[in-house]
């Protein structure tokens, strides 16, 4: 490259045009690799050409400085600028008291610290805490995230800023905040939701962009002028020199705007959302988005894209020089060129092209394309073609004229056409052979469903056993998902249900034995009703369940009637007495919980709704716990259980999260129930509990069949859980029995599925056990009445079900009688009425008809 520019110069101007050209269209290739970080990259600041500035959700910043002689460089400081992410970096120019600069930082713990490079990253100013959470930080004209204004100076910290204005502002919910001389000058509040992106203009204008979808520009703290046009939230922002401003979205377009309001012309390319905007010297637009690439954009045009080996490219900056800098979500920062000398070496480059190659993605992210159509010669354009049995994605790159290999594509089928099957439209409607010679069956699949919902449908609607669920979920997941880039486990993203949450562990029985069950609630959990080994086969005389007339419960409905049952009302005392959900795989539960919480922190939008520390604390501290107490095997025999105020973490997160992200954390509260029973004694904290839990199962939102999903499958966990809650030794006392009476009373029968229907008897029926040791008041009894009669008048398939209503109703007649208390007319009349449905629809079985026998003799 050097050696052309000499070239050029000793051409006459009139001659060099060609040569120019020639300089114009040199490709950017991969330069450095920075790794250091063990999480995602979610900020880089390059001030000069020899520095580079990265935060990361690792909770550090590093400072990188390149290496003399060389393109590599080098974390020259290492600080420790946070107990949790960090998610934005700046920088100050050097002082004569700090030769190396500043550098600021802005995290989750809603605080600007600031150190100095000059004494190897030592705080030297901390500005906070804010009363929420710091995601972008401060943003200003010709430093990323950083406002330097006139040369007034700052008598503050003893004048060691020398003798310019410091101005910086971040986002804080729907507000920003602008401050001088490290003194709050006035607060932006104008927006709907909340600020994601703030732009100094000049010494008095500002503009913000805002989860709103809008763009306001402010003048000092007036409000100017509102920007709409996004179709999402608005992510970043940008100067373009002598035209106006550039700004990017979740909707995946770039817009660049005038200061009045004109759209001058939009950037259409990316697939996904677009996180990130720098602006090049020659005053091109470098953007990073979530399809994993860098794209650079030249006269209203992408000239490049550079594909990255990652999930979400989060940030992008550009140095003086021109280079472009990226960080990633697999914590690696990459600096790219386009001037020859300072490209990787070609073993480097091909090594980069290659792991780029490898990668899996959706084809989604390849657009609607069929597989044989691979003419095309517009940069960025991604085809497919087929190599064998494998289908690969090709870019074109206009600077290198060429396609590029940027992948295999592993979600092929459909080819981008909605498939229509019974009158519905599907993106895949698949083929299922299930025996030979009988015809194949459809299984339809919508790319927003979760898809262990989608395999439960197609079992139920083809009458076939459960056991298969795991397999046909995985059939679905390999047919229309990429594998996850730069992970070596499935990610699951709770927001879209990309994967699946397994509520059980790898200790669950094969799929060959008849008698296990699975939930499809909870995505592979084989529920089995006992976390111990199965004990010996009990003699006659010993107790037999009464459901299944095995020694214990196998939870899955009984397609033939059971054998008659060996003990009747009332049910026997101690613990077989109970029907309890415990089975659990807590390590995955941990990680979902976790996985969630971390995703919620890395959106603005939801970032104020992430645990706290102590809450994180407390989380720790239950699974930790539940990874003893639900493992036979354990020799921890002496674990104290989680404290009270343990629940009151629980109780928050239950309250606090989006209904759709709070499956693990149900699912956690369930095995609270079971396994902390006394921490969770208190009748008071019972009862706050139980409120949470029909926050997460959303009871004050209308009960319309079928159920949003998220929220069946939080309500049956809900209903699981509150079985959970009375067992051996658990006391009728305080109001949280009569408030989980009143809640379950609002439920509309005809919306609960059959599994949720069973959880609902099995409350009944652990009640009934409860109350033959710790009776109900006589309001309890009467709304425990009220719903068991509504259930056996009500119940028309399950047998199972009503078997245990009935049973319940059998048990707390029991009591009534042995303790000398009589049912009111209204009372008997109820019951009597409910027999006449239950032997209509279940009297066939031998089990109910006895039951139902004894019942009506104690009426």
């Amino acid at each position: 490259m050097e050696l052309l520019r000499s070239v050029i110069l000793g051409f006459p101007k009139a001659q060099r045009l060609p040569f120019l050209i020639l300089t114009l269209i040199m490709p950017y290739k991969l330069s450095a690799t920075l790794k250091a970080h063990t999480s995602d990259v979610r900020a880089v600041n390059s001030p000069t050409n020899d520095s580079i500035l990265s935060a990361s959700r690792d909770s550090t910043a590093i400072a990188w400085q390149k290496v003399s002689s060389s393109n590599n460089f080098t974390s020259e400081t290492v600080i420790k600028a946070s107990s949790r992410y960090v998610n934005a970096v700046a920088y100050i120019p050097p002082t004569p008291d700090a030769p190396k600069g500043y550098i600021l930082t802005g995290d989750q713990e809603a605080i600007i610290n600031i150190f100095s490079l000059s004494q190897q990253g030592s705080r030297f100013f901390v500005i906070g805490p804010h009363r929420q959470y710091l995601c972008f930080g401060c943003h200003a004209g010709g430093y990323n995230n950083i406002w330097f204004l006139g040369s007034v100076r700052s008598s503050l910290f003893l004048g060691i800023w020398g003798t310019f204005h410091l101005t910086f502002h971040f986002p804080l919910h729907r507000t920003a905040k602008v401050w001088k001389n490290f003194n709050l000058a006035y607060e932006l509040k104008g927006h709907e939701q909340s600020v994601w992106a703030v732009l100094a203009v000049d010494e008095e204008q500002v503009l913000t962009g805002s989860a709103d979808k809008t763009i306001k520009l402010w003048n000092q703290h007036k409000l100017m002028l509102t920007f709409r046009g996004h179709q999402d939230a608005v992510r970043g922002l940008a100067l373009i020199p002598d035209l106006g401003f550039a700004s990017c979205s979740n909707d995946s377009e770039i817009r660049v705007w005038t200061y009045g309001g004109d759209l001058i012309y939009s950037l259409s390319g990316h697939t996904s959302f677009v996180y990130s905007l720098s602006v090049l010297p020659s005053g091109s637009i470098v953007s990073g988005g979530e399809d994993r690439s860098v794209r650079v954009w030249k006269d209203g045009e992408c000239s490049q894209v550079l594909v990255h080996p990652a999930i979400s490219v989060w940030t992008v900056s550009t140095m003086p020089n021109g280079d472009i800098v990226s960080g990633c979500s697999d914590g690696v920062v990459r600096v790219f060129s386009e001037a020859e000398e300072r490209w990787a070496s070609a073993e480097d480059l091909k090594a980069y092209d290659g792991l780029v190659a490898s990668q899996a993605l959706p084809s989604q992210q390849v657009g609607d394309v069929k597989k044989s159509d691979l003419p095309g010669k517009k940069s960025g354009e991604v085809k497919m073609v087929r190599n064998n049995d494998m289908v690969e994605a090709h870019q074109w790159d206009a600077l290198t004229s060429s396609w590029q290999k940027i992948g295999d594509v592993v979600d092929a089928v459909g080819q981008g056409r909605k498939q229509l099957y019974q009158g519905k439209e599907y993106d895949y409607v698949f083929d299922v052979d299930i025996q030979d010679g009988v015809p194949p069956l459809k299984l339809p699949y919508n790319v927003t469903e979760n898809p262990f919902s989608a395999a439960q449908r197609f079992l139920e609607a083809n009458d076939i056993s459960m056991n298969y669920l795991d397999q046909v979920a995985a059939f679905i997941e390999k047919n229309t998902a990429g594998v996850n880039v730069g992970s070596s486990e499935d990610y699951v993203d709770p927001f879209t249900g990309a994967s699946r949450y397994r509520g059980n562990g790898s200790s669950r029985p094969a799929a060959s034995d008849s008698s296990s069950y699975v939930d499809p609630f909870t995505g592979a959990s084989r529920y089995t009703g006992s976390s111990v080994p199965s004990a010996p086969s009990a003699p006659p005389s010993a107790y037999m369940d009464p459901f299944t007339g095995a020694s214990r419960y196998s939870g899955a409905p009984q397609s033939t009637p059971a054998p008659a049952i060996s003990r009747k009302i009332p049910m026997a005392s101690g613990a077989a007495a109970w029907n309890l959900y415990k089975p659990a795989n807590i390590n995955l539960m941990s990680q979902k919980t976790f996985e969630i919480d971390g995703r919620l922190r890395d959106e603005i939008s939801t970032s104020t709704l992430a645990m706290y520390p102590e809450e994180i604390s407390a989380f720790e501290e239950i699974f930790a716990y539940l990874a003893v107490a639900t493992d036979p095997k354990s020799q921890q025999k002496n674990v104290s259980p989680p404290a009270a105020s343990s629940i009151d973490a629980i109780i928050q997160i239950l309250e606090r999260w989006p209904s759709v992200a709070l499956y693990p954390v149900v699912d956690l509260s369930r095995l609270v129930a079971v396994f902390c029973p006394g921490t969770i004694k208190d009748p008071a904290l019972k009862s706050r509990f139980l409120k949470a839990l029909c926050v997460a199962g959303e009871w004050p939102i209308p009960w319309t069949s079928p159920l949003v999903k998220s929220r069946e499958v939080n309500v049956t966990l809900v209903l699981k859980t509150m079985a959970n809650l009375f067992q051996d030794g658990t006391k009728i006392d305080g109001d949280w029995v009569n408030g989980m009476l009143s809640a379950l009373a609002q439920v509309p029968y005809e919306t609960l599925s059959k599994a949720q229907r069973t959880c609902l008897a099995t409350i009944l029926f652990n009640l009934s056990c409860t109350q033959l040791v710790s009776p109900l008041d006589e309001s309890q009894r009467q709304q425990f009445f009220e719903l068991a009669v509504r259930l056996l008048k009500t119940e028309k398939a399950d047998s199972e079900t009503a078997y245990r209503a009935l049973f319940a109703l059998g048990n707390t007649l029991h009591t009534m009688k042995s303790g000398g208390s009589s049912l009111d007319p209204s009372q008997r009349h109820g019951i009597i009425e409910a027999f006449p449905s239950l032997s209509q629809n279940f009297g066939s079985e031998a089990r109910v008809k006895d039951l139902a026998g004894e019942v009506s003799a104690l009426l």
